[in-house]
């Protein structure tokens, strides 16, 4: 039931949908606009109800009291910026307004009002005098813009009416009770009786007939009561639909750039292979254009799909077109017309009519003063030989003869399919029109006003959707093949919550299976997990995490193995068998996420050809050869250096090589032993201690799991096959290989004061100190340089997947940026970066290390990065920017000796790290940074983050003590420690040291 109560806390919005439109058979309120909107998570078209719904609820609307707000559809609105209305004391109604030019006026409604914003009287296309009174200071006038707005009050005596003869019969309730029809305006009948220079005699007796004037008399009684004010939006516009072309197109060509959320561009929704072709102040929505089409400024295209050659001139709307008719249109220069197509269902037959007009043709004006296709008509009939009876009954009055109800356009033929031809034949000289006037005279036809209730928008909607799709395929090949920083995930969201994802499913395998470089590839794998991940629509459980079903193996393998056609195949059939549930979708995508991986192992492995291995003297059995190497603290653009980041976007890195308590905390030592087998020993620290674990590999066999990086010494494993020292797989056994080559095995001792996770980098320069010690103790050696290539391809073995920027701080000495560009091979370059005389030690006593006491359990931040980056987040695409940004300024600073803007860089790298990997900072690390922010220039987590070590850039020199009693005094931080840092400018070194290591 209906009760005042209903109203009282409501907040409505009515939209009215208004009358036919000539230029869109789905009416003005889904127009489609010239629009897209880059921050949606859904793609799809802009139609006029979305931006005037946005316009609403975001603009308008904010801050206004419960009730029931109006407003039209049959008009473009935009409003830039919150308008600010004030609703202090308000009461009653409130009309809104837009400044507008008087002679716009004229042909429009205009409010009339005090000096204290009430409203007057509505004037309606008022002569020049009538408009000059309601001018403003700035010599506007408030247009009338179709919105309105009913407090609570106001709504709930409204409503009242609905059950008052003879308004009951503007409702179905009074129809349904046998009243005779009546029709209400709301401006003139119910929001005219509320203004303050209306008299009632007057107001009752303008209704025209006597239900009208009965009906006002009711609404003067109801609504009388009710002040009326008025709100002008300064900054707005405003356009009303007409039903002149010229108006239409103009409002589609002439473009904001753009509009609160929307961004206005002259192909929006559309794949067209030639745009050079396209002119400035053309418009294309929602179509798919192939080949040379030409479209000249002041043209509109929508929901069309074209083959050139083609060539559009000025002036013309067209719409609604399929592949088919685009050989019809190629001999036929167009000019000044609208042609559309539509879709009509004449009871049970379905069919497609074309109608074609002129620009300046008028619908309404009788046809003795009036144009067809911009000719007088008498001009047209003697061109095509058709005659007045041709389209119009003998009894049709001569007033009533005008385009509207000529029945110009041909629907059904007896004999023949019927064609765009049998439309454009309207605009050809009169030697060819001679043929196709009787075809034209054999076929039923109809007029537009004939057509109006015949338009099936069901199936008009459906082609437009389609469409969509079709051009949706073609931008995933577009920005897929042109490596692209747009994101497809909204176009992945629309597919598949319209069925359209196996269309999609299908582009992408396509992509993937024929892309020039495993970069693209990947990318289009990533695409299909991203798919499927929203096919599975929030349910399943968690997107990252293991990927190595036996189900999938065989697929991997043919990709490993470099079949990529093959391998993307069998994904696909596989994937065939994991779509029935949440639970098998988002498993499915996690394999996806892990065939992905397996090209980007491919595309970074590709950064081997950097690695160049000289010969060196084969050290003596049993002599040990050792590396100590320093930790590495990234001071900005971390992040940057992870595939595929770093070969699709480009990457740089700030990086410091450092001493830890005075020390080098990560080393390795190699020697050559007797027997033929691999010794591998990790120490505990310090280096002299009781091994921690130990592991002997007597076969191959035992090198097998060297690519799962849990398995125990893998890194090892896999250092001794990225060097080559051993040769896997191989028919060769291992004691064969390493009797044959070295006269006996290796044992290989490791170490690391650093916890495990403490983002100093560990791993990787490890992997670095084995593999340079591994080198040297095979006789060979290789420069810094190739250390930073081998030890990428060796974590792309390990499918541990790292970036370069751990292996660039803790192989090259002091303080550096490492960069690589956004291609393939991936190459790293790095840059020492010189520093002020004294500058070292400034750093040396303003750095401190705080050790959290918090490990790192996010094991998955990495696979979540590099899906934010695969799907071309918006906010990862800026981040990724400004990342790279930050590290140039961060060496900047550290060239000049700049310690606070040093700092500053810090604190940004520490924000652009969280935009990175939600969750990084857990709450302990926050109460700590809080704490210690008023002492320091800049503090930043190491590494990825989630734990691990601080470190800190003190205002005052040596503060470790300091910093020790601030954070003692806080409670809850469990075991936090204070380290010395100092920057290690000597690198790390290779010795020989013979047979004891002590």
């Amino acid at each position: 039931v209906v009760t005042a109560d209903v109203l009282r806390e409501s907040r409505i919005l009515i939209l009215h949908t208004g009358r036919d439109f000539s230029f869109d058979d789905c009416g003005r309120a889904f127009t489609c606009l010239p629009a897209e909107e880059p921050g949606a998570p859904a793609e799809a078209l802009v139609c006029n109800l979305d931006s005037l719904l946005w316009t609403m609820t975001h603009r308008l609307c904010v801050g206004s009291p419960p009730g029931v707000w109006v407003c039209s559809t049959d008009m473009l609105l935009t409003v830039p910026s919150a308008p600010g209305i004030d609703w202090d004391g308000f009461q009653g109604v409130r009309v809104i307004a837009v400044p507008g030019s008087q002679a716009y006026a004229r042909n429009h409604g205009v409010y009339l009002t005090d000096e204290r914003g009430m409203v007057c009287d509505i004037v309606y296309k008022g002569t020049e005098a009538q408009i000059q009174q309601c001018a403003r200071p700035d010599g506007t006038v408030p247009l009338v813009c179709g919105v309105v707005f009913f407090s609570s009050d106001a709504a709930e005596q409204l409503l009242a009416t609905h059950v008052i003869p003879p308004l009951d019969a503007c409702t179905y309730m009074g129809l349904d009770s046998g009243a005779p029809p009546i029709q209400i305006s709301l401006f003139f009948d119910i929001v005219l009786c509320m203004a303050n220079g209306v008299r009632e005699e007057e107001f009752v007796r303008g209704g025209g007939d006597a239900s009208v004037r009965s009906a006002r008399a009711v609404l003067w009684t109801a609504l009388r009561a009710f002040p009326l004010s008025m709100a002008c939006i300064p900054d707005a516009s405003y356009d009303y639909m007409t039903t002149s072309a010229s108006d239409h197109i103009r409002s589609l060509t002439l473009l904001p750039s753009s509009a609160g959320h929307l961004h206005f561009c002259r192909t929006a929704h559309s794949h067209v292979d030639q745009p050079h072709l396209l002119e400035d102040g053309s418009s294309v929505t929602n179509c798919l254009l192939e080949g040379a089409v030409r479209v000249a400024a002041g043209s509109a295209i929508q929901h069309c799909h074209l083959q050139g050659p083609l060539e559009i001139g000025p002036g013309c709307l067209i719409s609604g077109l399929t592949l088919g008719s685009s050989l019809a249109l190629q001999g036929c220069p167009l000019r000044d017309v609208v042609l559309q197509g539509h879709h009509v269902q004449l009871r049970d037959v379905s069919c497609c009519v074309f109608t074609l007009t002129g620009r300046l043709d008028d619908w309404q004006s009788p046809a003795e003063e009036a144009t067809y296709l911009n000719v007088p008509w008498a001009e047209f009939f003697r061109r095509t030989g058709i005659r007045e009876g041709d389209l119009w009954d003998i009894e049709t009055p001569q007033q009533s003869r005008c385009l509207l109800s000529a029945r110009l356009f041909p629907v059904l033929h007896a004999q023949e399919m019927l064609g765009l031809e049998d439309v454009l034949w309207l605009l050809a000289p009169a030697a060819v029109a001679g043929e196709r006037l009787a075809r034209w005279r054999a076929a039923w036809r109809m007029s537009w006003q004939e057509l109006l209730p015949c338009l099936d928008k069901a199936a008009e909607l459906g082609a437009r959707r389609a469409l969509f799709f079709l051009q949706g395929q073609r931008k995933v090949r577009r920005v897929l093949l042109g490596r692209q920083d747009s994101s497809l995930l909204p176009l992945a969201r629309s597919a598949v919550h319209e069925g359209y994802h196996e269309a999609v499913l299908g582009t992408l395998d396509e992509v993937a299976s024929t892309a020039s470089d495993a970069g693209i590839a990947a990318r289009a794998l990533a695409c299909v997990a991203e798919v499927l991940g929203c096919m599975a629509q929030g349910e399943g459980g968690l997107r990252s995490g293991p990927a190595a079903n036996g189900a999938w193996a065989s697929a991997f393998g043919r990709l490993e193995s470099g079949d990529v056609a093959g391998g993307v195949r069998e994904l696909a059939a596989e994937r065939q068998k994991w779509l029935s549930s949440p639970a098998l979708l988002v498993r499915a995508a996690r394999h996806y996420e892990g065939a992905e991986q397996i090209l980007v192992r491919q595309a970074v492995m590709s950064s081997c050809q950097f690695v160049t291995v000289g010969q060196a003297e084969l050290p003596p059995l049993g002599h040990w050869v050792q590396v100590a190497c320093p930790a590495r603290l990234d001071l900005s653009g971390g992040w940057s250096d992870t595939p595929p980041i770093t070969y699709e976007h480009g990457g740089a890195v700030v990086d410091v090589a450092v001493l830890v308590d005075g020390c080098r905390p990560i080393g390795a030592r190699v020697r050559r032993i007797g027997q033929p087998e691999l010794r591998l020993v990790s120490l505990g620290w310090p280096p002299q201690s009781e091994p921690a674990a130990e592991l002997v590999c007597r076969e191959l066999q035992h090198l097998r799991d060297y690519c799962q990086p849990h398995a125990p010494g893998a890194l090892l494993k896999a250092a001794f096959i990225c060097t080559g020292v051993v040769q896997f797989p191989s028919q060769k056994p291992l004691c064969a290989q390493l009797l044959e080559r070295f006269g006996g095995g290796f044992e290989v001792h490791t170490w690391s004061k650093l916890p495990h996770g403490s983002g100093l980098g560990t791993s990787s320069i490890l992997a670095g100190a084995v593999m340079a010690s591994l080198y040297r103790a095979a006789g060979k050696v290789a420069s810094t340089q190739s250390l930073i290539h081998a030890v990428l391809h060796l974590e792309q073995r390990l499918t541990t997947g790292g970036g370069w920027q751990d292996q660039v701080g803790g192989l090259v000495p002091g303080i550096k940026i490492g960069r690589s560009k956004a291609e393939l091979p991936l190459r790293v370059e790095v840059e020492e970066i010189p520093v002020p005389n004294g500058f070292t030690q400034t750093l040396n006593d303003h750095l401190l290390l705080v050790y959290t006491g918090k490990t790192r359990l996010a094991r998955n931040l990495l696979q979540d990065v590099v899906r934010s980056w695969y799907a071309r987040l918006p906010s990862a695409v800026h981040n990724t920017d400004a990342l790279v940004n930050n590290a140039e300024e961060c060496a900047q600073a550290l060239r000049q000796g700049d310690l606070p803007l040093v700092g500053k860089c810090l604190d940004r790298y520490w924000q652009q790290k969280k935009c990175m990997a939600p969750g990084c900072e857990p709450l302990a690390v926050g109460r700590m940074m809080e704490a210690l922010r008023p002492h320091v220039y800049g503090q930043c987590l190491a590494g990825a983050g989630g734990g691990g070590f601080l470190y800190v850039l003190t205002k005052a020199p040596r503060q470790k003590e300091a910093l020790h009693q601030i954070l003692a005094k806080m409670e809850g931080l469990g075991n936090f420690s204070i380290h010395s840092v100092e920057v290690d400018t000597g690198g790390f070194s290779v010795e020989v040291v013979g047979c004891d290591p002590k």
